[in-house]
């Protein structure tokens, strides 16, 4: 894949790999308890409280909080992933002035 910005294409990955990192080491754990939380008190709705030993509520629980730690880990690695891309074309953007302004200022020093 040709692309005109690969630095922008380097930051997007490097963004994706420390979103991946940050996201196994700090958000892994959490988002499981939280997405299994939500489910409790969903299951808790639907079913009643106690819940039991039903497969339904069990279910539903672990389904929430797969859906949590798929969500937090979205966001971690997308979010860091823009967040790399946005720095790498910035400093793409900012080189590539720089050597439109060299180019500028040698062009009028060659005219004197």
């Amino acid at each position: 894949m040709k692309t005109k910005h690969p630095l922008a294409k380097k930051g997007l990955y490097i963004g994706a790999g420390i979103g991946l990192v940050l996201f196994a080491i700090v958000g892994l754990l959490p988002s499981s308890f939280i997405g299994g939380v939500l489910g409790l008190k969903i299951a808790g709705h639907i079913f009643g409280l106690p819940l039991g030993t039903a497969v339904a509520p069990r279910f539903l629980v672990g389904l929430f909080m797969v859906l949590g730690v798929l969500v937090t880990g979205l966001v971690f690695v997308v979010g860091l992933s823009l967040i790399g891309w946005a720095g790498g074309t910035l400093v793409e953007t900012m080189r590539d002035k720089k050597i439109i302004e060299v180019e500028n200022l040698d062009a009028k020093e060659k005219k004197a």
